[in-house]
């Protein structure tokens, strides 16, 4: 054998590095003998010889061995010869006869490890060279211990390389692991079904670990297997009884689960699912109060979850077949359950509950369904909803300051009650609302006295049936019903009682947000504004003591004025000066913390800006509120600029700017209440937002801090193009000279579309100006794309990536807004290069996006200047640019016409050829045919098939024409 000559070569010191606590030079060395091992023709014999005699005692060269090795059967198998792969199997052969002989068994990663190693090679040879595999194993194992651990865990790797649903496999793997199961449910099936009987029987007592396995393997296989070979007398009852032996009872679970789960006959499952909750219940099972193991009661409660799951399945089934008679049964088979899962619903344990959560679900589906709804079905549907009422109560433990991973779970629990919830609704919704009714007026009643869970549950279930029980817009308190007369009556207990004085933070956070929820009620009832506007104003709001709180509330705030800034306007004044000290830039160097954080406040300018136009007061006051309001930001912006560039320590500059930048955003956040420069006029602010601007711009030429500074001064821009519309013009000239120094990228890809909607919005309004800062703009671009960068720099290609689409939309804008002169006005030499690389972007760069841009650019250049009056020597630029363009971009190996961005601009390239015909006629179908198509080697009958479609007037056929043309061009 070869492994006779290699023997003496394993190389020790190289083995020595694969020690963990080996020091780096060791561990790189035994990387590379690993690597050395793969590859090699032979050497990985000696890994195979190792393993077969047992000559190492190392656990971490037994792993590299079966690493190795692994590697060969991977991805080399085909490539061994006819003594190699049987070196293989008599390896490992020999290794599991060496487990049989240890006292002591290998450590489970290694075992794990040798099991895929079997599993690997069990794939590759089963159908071909090692058709008895298993009976192989199972000879030589016996009910040898060791041996059968080994067996069980290379099922279970079997199972992870066949079977397992979430791996994707190739259409060819799919193919052999159908064959592999096929030809197992043929041979062996029986074989491994007996000794899972024979390993459950044997180990149940001396070894509980051995016979976990094995139930775990019987819970896989038994999704694909014939199910009567497991779901029989003997089988089941064996299950059962290990259902009542604590170490083994939550793997007997799981196991009971997938042979429930199996997909069979409606009125098979049935029987099959009944026939089981027979034997647990006499078995004592369904007695869940008495049951101490939460663990189990875990599994127990997904079986539950999981039978009542498949029965409501087969009732589903059985009604579409219009079977009556099973599905009664079947139905009945549903109702039976209830009790049961009602029980675990209500667990104290919420993973017990969340399990049958699917199940309840479902039953109410089953519900809705019915004709009619039987006095039991009202007594269960009741019974669910106290059980939902009373689980999404907060427990004594949950940290509401600092939430870890077990509130995040009970939030996620939560939802999963509120599903269950707006499913009650839509098969009773009067029993959800009388129940909600009682529990929030008893509660509302005492809430002095009640626990703060209880507080937070009773307005957590009015504000969830906002949602239970849509209105179309919210309109929850217009019409005459029941539910309009229960919510209204709700919400003014809620807003009356003075529950929103309870010292909880979730019961504060509670009331606001249902307020907000339900804000249409106070148009209703507007008479409850003034104290729910107090409570937004004072310690229970915006100066509660929790940060969380007053964070949302800030939110919640403005949402309320919006929607009834109408019935403001007694009371903007006084809201005004109450929120005053809220509406303070915070100035770096202040050390006391501030109520609100910079984004908290931007709501609360926002809302002031609301109250300020929204109000009916004379066009004087608002002028004058809208100016005291700005004056501070404007006045502390001036100060602190001129700080900004003596500051030396770089945290403080950074500081400084972000309170700048705070500054121009609270500013900018004002005119959100302005629907379009008609408002702002008719306030009479046009003025001090222009005041705003001239006091915001020259922070475009500070020195320091550039990057904040231009981002907010050119959003504030965007806001005013919107707010004061052609006022801002004489702004901009001034502001694109300050941007468009010392640019980088990001810059430039964010300063472009600033002038792109100035040129959407003005067109020939601007055509002055931008025929000015035209040129400038594309030379900084180029000159930032010039820069060299780092071969590896991924951040940098990114940006250039983004800036060259940008520049190649501005291009797209000016060409067509109809302002054909801002280009044309730039002198040949210019026009000429701005071409060059619209032609570039076109061809060179494999970015799909960009390239459909530059040809619907060309498209256009080809439209202005392409016909007999258009630009002198442009049609010569046609026939050696624009057409090449069109042939060469298609044909580069980069151009993937099985992606849906490319053919986009594979259809914007016909367009571009359709557009050049249309402006030159047959002098282009001329030119096609007689000297571009015969210098790509295009044959002739193809070169005039191309030119006839050209010539038909819908594109449409150029289109797809084309795309067959590039398709067969690149076979």
């Amino acid at each position: 054998m070869a492994c006779q000559s290699v023997a003496a070569v394993m190389d020790e010191q190289a083995l020595l590095g694969l020690n963990p606590n080996a020091d780096a030079r060791y561990r790189q060395r035994a990387m590379a003998y690993f690597e050395q091992l793969k590859e090699s023709q032979d050497a990985w014999e000696v890994c195979a010889e190792a393993l077969a005699k047992g000559i190492y005692n190392d656990d971490h060269v037994k792993f590299f061995c079966f690493q190795v090795l692994e590697h060969q059967i991977k991805f080399r198998h085909a490539g061994l010869s006819g003594v190699q792969q049987q070196l293989i199997r008599e390896t490992l052969m020999k290794w599991l006869q060496c487990q049989l002989m240890n006292t002591q068994p290998e450590k489970p990663f290694i075992r794990n490890k040798a099991a895929q190693v079997f599993a690997l090679t069990f794939v590759m040879e089963y159908l071909t060279l090692w058709p008895k595999f298993f009976f192989d194993i199972l000879s030589l194992v016996g009910l040898n211990p060791h041996g059968v651990d080994i067996y069980l865990r290379t099922l279970m790797a079997i199972d992870a390389e066949v079977v397992d649903r979430d791996i994707l496999h190739s259409p060819e793997e799919t193919r052999r692991n159908t064959l592999i199961k096929d030809t197992m449910r043929e041979q062996c099936i029986l074989s491994l079904v007996e000794s899972w009987f024979q390993i459950l029987q044997t180990y149940q007592h001396s070894h509980p670990e051995l016979t976990c396995q094995c139930l775990e393997v019987v819970g896989a296989y038994v999704s694909w297997i014939d199910l009567n070979l497991i779901a029989n007398d003997r089988f089941v009852n064996l299950l059962l009884s290990q259902m009542s032996v604590e170490e083994l009872r939550e793997e007997a679970c799981d196991c009971l689960f997938e042979i429930v789960n199996k997909g069979m006959d409606p009125v098979d499952k049935t029987k099959l699912v009944e026939s089981l909750c027979q034997v647990l219940q006499s078995a004592g099972f369904f007695n869940v109060e008495q049951e101490e193991d939460v663990d189990f009661l875990a599994k127990f409660s997904r079986l539950v979850n999981g039978m009542g799951q498949s029965l409501v399945l087969s009732w589903n089934k059985l009604v579409k077949a219009g079977n009556v008679k099973d599905a009664t049964e079947t139905l009945q088979a549903i109702e039976a359950k209830v009790p049961l899962v009602l029980q675990l619903l209500v667990h104290e344990d919420d993973d017990i509950s969340a399990n049958v959560v699917s199940f309840c679900y479902e039953y109410l589906h089953v519900l809705k369904q019915l004709p009619q709804l039987t006095e039991q079905h009202k007594t269960n549907i009741e019974a669910i909803m106290l059980a939902v009422m009373k689980k999404l109560t907060y427990d004594d433990e949950y940290n509401f300051e600092n939430e870890g991973e077990d509130e995040a779970m009970f939030v996620e629990y939560r939802k999963q009650l509120k599903m269950l919830l707006d499913r009650l609704a839509q098969v009773s919704p009067e029993l959800l609302l009388e129940a909600v009714c009682r529990v929030f007026t008893n509660t509302m009643q005492n809430w002095h006295s009640a626990l703060f869970m209880e507080v937070e549950v009773a307005i957590r279930l009015l504000y969830m049936l906002g949602e239970a029980l849509p209105a179309s817009h919210g309109a929850h308190f217009s019409g005459e019903t029941a539910k309009t007369s229960a919510l209204q009556d709700m919400m003014r207990t809620l807003v009356s009682c003075g529950v929103s004085s309870y010292q909880h933070s979730s019961v504060s956070l509670e009331f606001f947000e249902t307020v907000v929820r339900y804000d249409k009620f106070f148009i209703v009832e507007p008479q409850h504004i003034p104290n729910v506007l107090m409570a937004f104003l004072d310690q229970r709001g915006l100066r509660h003591n929790s940060p969380k709180v007053r964070s949302r509330v800030a939110y919640l705030f403005s949402r309320y004025i919006k929607t009834l800034h109408k019935h403001m306007n007694a009371f903007i004044e006084d809201i005004l000066t109450r929120i005053q000290d809220l509406l303070e830039l915070a100035p770096p160097e202040n050390g006391f913390p501030a109520l609100l954080t910079s984004d908290d406040q931007l709501f609360m300018f926002e809302t002031a800006g609301v109250l300020i136009v929204n109000g009916e007061t004379p066009l004087e006051r608002k002028q004058a509120l809208m100016r005291s309001l700005l004056t501070p930001l404007m006045d502390a912006f001036r100060l602190l600029l001129a700080k900004l560039p003596q500051e030396t320590e770089e945290e403080r500059q950074a500081a400084l700017a972000d309170c700048l930048s705070h500054a121009v955003g609270f500013a900018s956040r004002t005119s959100k209440a302005f629907s379009n420069k008609q408002t702002v006029k008719q306030c009479g602010c046009t003025e001090v937002y222009r005041d705003c601007l001239q006091t915001f711009l020259p922070a475009l030429s500070c020195p320091v801090q550039r990057g904040v500074l231009r981002s907010s001064v050119r959003s504030f821009l965007h806001r005013m193009i919107i707010c004061l519309e052609e006022e801002v013009l004489p702004f901009i000239p001034a502001a694109s000279e300050h941007m468009l120094k010392d640019c980088e990228a990001k810059d430039l890809q964010e300063f472009i579309p600033l002038i792109s909607q100035i040129t959407a919005k003005f067109k020939r309004q601007v055509s002055p100006f931008l025929q000015q800062v035209f040129m400038p703009l594309v030379l900084a671009i180029f000159e930032v794309l010039a820069r060299p960068a780092e071969d590896n720099d991924q951040t940098a290609a990114l940006e250039k990536q983004m800036l060259r689409r940008s520049y190649f939309s501005f291009i797209q804008i000016i060409t067509g807004s109809g302002m054909n002169e801002v280009m044309a006005n730039q002198g040949v030499e210019n026009i000429e290069r701005i071409v060059f690389t619209i032609i570039q972007g076109a061809v060179d760069f494999p970015d799909p996006i960009a390239q459909k841009t530059c040809f619907i650019i060309l498209s256009k250049l080809v439209e202005l200047w392409g016909g007999k009056d258009g630009m002198v020597g442009f049609p010569d630029f046609i026939y050696k640019h624009i057409v090449p363009a069109c042939f060469l971009a298609p044909l580069k190996p980069t151009f993937d016409l099985s992606d849906a961005q490319t053919v986009l601009t594979l259809s914007e390239c016909a367009v571009t050829l359709k557009t050049i015909h249309l402006k030159r006629g047959p002098e282009f179908i001329q030119f096609l045919q007689q000297e571009y198509l015969p210098s790509l080697q295009v044959a002739p009958e193809i070169s005039q098939e191309l030119c006839q479609v050209l010539q038909q007037p819908d594109v449409k056929v150029l289109k797809n024409y084309i795309k067959a043309f590039f398709q067969r061009a690149k076979l």
